[in-house]
């Protein structure tokens, strides 16, 4: 009787740390029963992965936040921030694309430092900080911007003549395959190394585990919630330069909408191979199903107003599927 209960136990395990890889597989399996070629096709492969790389970017922002037990919900706002900056850098004043690179991460480091100085400082709960500061970047992009897109053509926002008229092929590949593509693997690869096999990683883990318990043994609470806010910092630059370069513009709030995919994968990574804490791997993997499922709705002429309760409903079963491990445990 007690070897049949633990084995239903350990099936029941199975199934929620691999739902979200099992629930990707039933995805291609019933996509491609219904639509075929069309969706198998290398091109729509690609359409997938092109699509899937920014919310993965943006996913592990998010994850090298949550490790230490912290959350930021001003992620997206931020990368429309570091988007125009990205832009008016290379358009406005004819900086190099490299330089408007190195640009655009130093600006949202500078503006991160206000997300830290309400956490670590004024002591504010991560959620309630952030939901404040997503009002801040807002109204601080669009006055940089003067409340219009930066673009081809257009004048900047003090009236000024722009330093360029066109962007370069080199500026807009970055968001078009191979690049984009490269790009989300090299970020997921250095989070994953950086979280799993550096002893700062394993910190970040611990402070998730167990702040109190992290403290007393030594590791300097204050200071690794810090590096973890910049490193995310860097990856929000990241994400922002790639919606600015995939779009060729940067377009009022043209990263907003990329917070609940992004925490959708975060949630379903979480649950992924028992995990049961935010990983890099687990992240892409969720990016991957949400992506999967939007693109596979699209194709089957599903309304696009119904896209967002699909990813609602991804996000909540991956919450149910976190909860129900740990009442487990």
């Amino acid at each position: 009787m007690n070897t049949k209960a633990k084995s239903d136990f350990n099936f029941g395990r199975f199934l929620v740390s691999w739902a979200a890889v099992l629930a990707l597989m039933l995805c291609f399996v019933m996509f491609t029963a219904i639509k075929g070629g069309s969706f198998m096709s290398g091109n729509n492969m690609v359409n997938i992965l092109r699509a899937m790389a920014i919310n993965t970017v943006f996913g592990i922002a998010a994850t090298i936040t949550m490790a230490p037990d912290g959350f930021d919900m001003s992620a997206a706002t931020l990368a429309s921030c570091s988007a125009y900056v990205f832009v008016s850098a290379y358009l406005w004043f004819g900086c190099s694309l490299g330089m408007s690179i190195v640009v655009c991460i130093l600006v949202t480091l500078v503006l991160y430092q206000l997300t830290m100085f309400l956490i670590l400082v004024c002591k504010i709960p991560d959620m309630l900080a952030t939901c404040a500061l997503m009002f801040v970047h807002q109204g601080i992009g669009q006055w940089y911007i003067g409340g219009g897109a930066v673009s081809t053509g257009m004048r900047t926002s003090w009236g000024a003549a722009p330093a360029r008229t066109a962007l370069s092929d080199s500026f807009s590949a970055i968001g078009r395959a191979p690049w984009i593509i490269i790009i989300m693997f090299l970020c997921v690869i250095v989070a994953h190394i950086f979280l799993n096999y550096t002893k700062h990683g394993r910190y970040l883990y611990a402070m998730g585990g167990n702040k109190q318990a992290a403290k007393l043994s030594g590791i300097n609470i204050k200071k690794y919630r810090y590096m973890a806010g910049m490193i995310t910092a860097v990856f929000i630059a990241i994400a922002g330069i790639l919606v600015a370069s995939r779009g060729s513009s940067a377009q009022v709030m043209c990263c907003d909408d990329y917070l609940m995919p992004s925490l959708a994968a975060v949630f379903v990574g979480r649950t992924v191979g028992g995990a049961e804490k935010p990983n890099a791997l687990g992240t892409m993997i969720g990016s991957a199903l949400v992506s999967t499922l939007e693109n596979g709705l699209t194709i089957c002429a599903v309304p696009f107003y119904v896209l967002p309760a699909v990813k609602g409903a991804v996000l909540g079963l991956a919450l149910i599927a976190a909860y129900i491990s740990k009442k487990e445990d």
